[in-house]
């Protein structure tokens, strides 16, 4: 009973989480940069918004503004990757220490912004589970649409083909760099409006709201693309099953916390869960496949039976 009464707010918080995956998968996937910058970059958005709507600010504005500041905090990292040669997964990693200043500034020094639901329309709140899972869902849905129109356009093919073959990308004409820069600055702007719905359905924006938010991006992408693979292999696809992903992620999530295991282990049990979707493909091809064609060479009774009839 406990845990029907906790799907609701899994399901609003895994729909957040899933579209912030969706801004992991575009560098992780499509671009095939790891970027430790979403650590940093979703609470930016996070901290952005609650500070504007505390202030007054429209929130549908206050959404936009996150999604800037995100950005931004991509093409540093793309800058320093592309204008500095700095191996990305560092770049992510500066981006990310200069970001805790960053945000600490945002918020005033303080570790935490209120945001009050009452004094303030927002687009969703855990105060109200229903309208929070169809304001998300809306936001996800008008995501995805935007993405596939995007992807489909001439720069969004070269970003596919950048991330692809950025040799053959080159030689084609393509200015590589800007595109490494402009797909970091799409996939931290989709995270740090993930990091505004968020602060929003928590009433709050915390300094450390971003730890870890990688491992859950890349366990919702892994636990989405296992399925969605096999349904049928393509962007939107994809996409849809990423934020399928963080809907499973945070159910089991939800059910581990209730089953009485202590929030000290919940990093643990997130990276835990990557290792398992990140294991079974490997182990799959690696043991399960190699015995089936051990067993297809090995030569069945009749024709060890036909063999030695041949030889007598």
């Amino acid at each position: 009973m406990a845990f029907l009464n906790a799907l609701p707010g899994a399901i609003a918080e895994g729909l957040i989480w899933g579209l912030m995956a969706i801004g992991v998968y575009i560098s992780y996937k499509i671009l095939d940069i790891a970027d430790l910058t979403v650590d940093g970059s979703i609470c930016t958005g996070a901290c952005v918004c609650a500070v504007l709507i505390g202030s007054g600010v429209p929130v549908w504005l206050s959404v936009i503004l996150a999604f800037l500041a995100g950005a931004m905090t991509g093409i540093l990292t793309g800058l320093f990757h592309t204008a500095l040669g700095i191996p990305s997964i560092l770049a992510g990693i500066l981006t990310q220490l200069i970001l805790y200043s960053v945000n600490l500034t945002i918020l005033g020094g303080k570790s935490l912004a209120t945001i009050d639901p009452r004094a303030n329309t927002l687009l969703l709140h855990m105060s109200n589970n229903p309208r929070s899972i169809l304001s998300a869902g809306l936001i996800v849905a008008a995501m995805i649409v935007i993405l596939w129109l995007f992807f489909y356009t001439e720069v969004g093919l070269t970003l596919k083909s950048t991330g692809d073959n950025p040799d053959m990308s080159r030689a084609q004409g393509i200015n590589v760099k800007f595109n490494k820069v402009l797909g970091l600055a799409i996939s931290n702007g989709i995270v740090a409006i993930a990091g505004a719905l968020l602060a929003q359905y928590k009433g709050s924006a915390n300094i450390n709201d971003g730890r870890g938010a990688i491992v859950i991006g890349l366990a919702a992408i892994f636990i989405g693309l296992s399925v969605s693979m096999k349904i049928k292999p393509n962007f939107v696809v994809s996409l849809i099953g990423v934020i399928g992903g963080g809907i499973v992620y945070y159910i089991i999530y939800n059910f581990v916390i209730l089953l009485g295991l202590k929030t000290d282990f919940l990093k643990m049990l997130s990276a835990i869960i990557v290792v398992l979707f990140l294991a079974i493909p490997y182990l799959k091809g690696e043991y399960f496949t190699k015995r089936k064609s051990i067993r297809a060479e090995e030569p069945s009774l009749d024709e060890v039976v036909a063999g030695g009839d041949t030889n007598a």
